[in-house]
């Protein structure tokens, strides 16, 4: 079968798993325990892993805390700044963020609205981009306690302007947070360079690495001082004490080694994607020509992730007819049972979105693969 949903998941690398055996077998210590070597060689491989996730980053190492995922990375830091600066009375209860954004931030968003949280959930354009002049003005008139906007949609892959946003940010002191699950491994990031984005989220399972671990990018104010939020987890104050509880050190790891693989490969593999994307969307136009229409833009936005309408066939239908050879996806596997949300903030008819059908490449893919869609009439 040819697996086209790699925005829902990767397949683990090989290179990836080897390096995960060790630690589920012989080297099982807790890195929170002391002296012996057990202990001291699950302390090593952490750091190295955190080291692994900085530099494909452009981040401190001690800035990156590791969480089961993004899901739960994006949680930790929405209600964790909401909760610790929320109770503060010289600041305001106003938050932003955009109506295109992964349910695991929107959902916590309507959450805080319970405890008297004003959300600003900011419209969108054709491609699900945010106005970068619309955030300005909410950033002068609210000078909201967070805001979140993801890097790259999920859905559609559109980039946002995250350069314009992290300089808005930066001038104005303010938090921002992005949510760049999609994006890790497929564009370049620095965020030395970055300095307004001070909190990012991301899950290991979309790199080639294993499900079940991700991180959290917290910057430090200075190289002494770090940001504050409440932990979501509290405990034993593991990840300096933003996330309590034993280590998954095989997990870990595993994220480490995605992260060096992806930090080794990234140019090349963004141009493989770019090919594999431009020969399948050839196909689609060739084959299919007004018989379908693209929701993606050609430009800004993740290599190999294509979104687009087969006119008048029900996506579900054809995906069920596909599965036995090839698997696609109707949108984001986190909101699989409503219609896409992003699709309707950009606009969409529910007969657009009932017609939309996401493709997600990988480097694993070749061309004569890809000789399968000259098949559908």
């Amino acid at each position: 079968m040819l697996y086209l949903d790699n925005s829902a998941t990767t397949k683990i690398h090989s290179e990836v798993l080897e390096t995960m055996l060790p630690y589920l077998r012989e080297e099982y210590g807790n890195p929170s325990s002391k002296f012996y070597l057990l202990a001291e060689n699950a302390k090593k491989a952490v750091s190295k892993a955190r080291e692994q996730v900085a530099e494909l980053l452009g981040c401190d190492a001690d800035e990156v805390v590791f969480t089961s995922g993004a899901t739960e990375s994006n949680n930790m830091i929405i209600k964790g700044i909401a909760d610790y600066y929320g109770r503060r009375t010289d600041v305001n209860k106003n938050m932003l963020t955009s109506k295109a954004e992964h349910p695991s931030v929107i959902e916590t968003f309507n959450y805080l609205e319970k405890y008297d949280f004003q959300i600003n959930y900011l419209d969108v354009d054709q491609f699900a981009r945010v106005d970068i002049q619309k955030i300005k003005e909410a950033v002068v008139h609210d000078s909201p306690m967070l805001t979140s906007i993801m890097w790259g949609n999920n859905e559609i892959g559109s980039l946002n302007p995250i350069e314009d946003l992290s300089l808005v940010f930066e001038e104005n002191g303010l938090f921002f947070h992005t949510d760049a699950t999609q994006v890790v491994g497929k564009v370049p990031i620095s965020l030395n360079k970055l300095k307004g984005v001070r909190l990012l989220s991301l899950s290991g399972h979309k790199i080639g690495g294993p499900k079940g671990v991700g991180a959290a990018i917290i910057r430090k104010q200075s190289k002494e001082i770090f940001t504050r939020l409440t932990p979501l987890l509290h405990g034993g104050g593991q990840e300096n004490n933003y996330r309590s509880g034993t280590l998954a050190v095989h997990n870990i790891v595993g994220l480490g080694k995605a992260a060096e693989l992806a930090h080794k490969n990234l140019y090349k593999n963004i141009k493989r994607l770019n090919d594999l994307e431009k020969y399948l969307t050839d196909i689609f136009k060739t084959n299919l020509g007004d018989k379908v229409k693209f929701n993606s833009d050609e430009k800004n936005k993740i290599p190999g992730l294509i979104s687009l309408q087969f006119i008048g066939v029900n996506n579900e239908l054809l995906l069920k007819k596909l599965s036995p050879f090839a698997a696609l996806s109707s949108g984001s596997a986190c909101s699989s049972s409503k219609p896409s949300h992003v699709l309707s903030a950009m606009g969409k008819s529910l007969e657009e979105v009932r017609q939309t059908v996401r493709i997600t490449l990988s480097t694993d893919v070749n061309e004569n693969q890809l000789e399968l869609f000259r098949e559908i009439k």
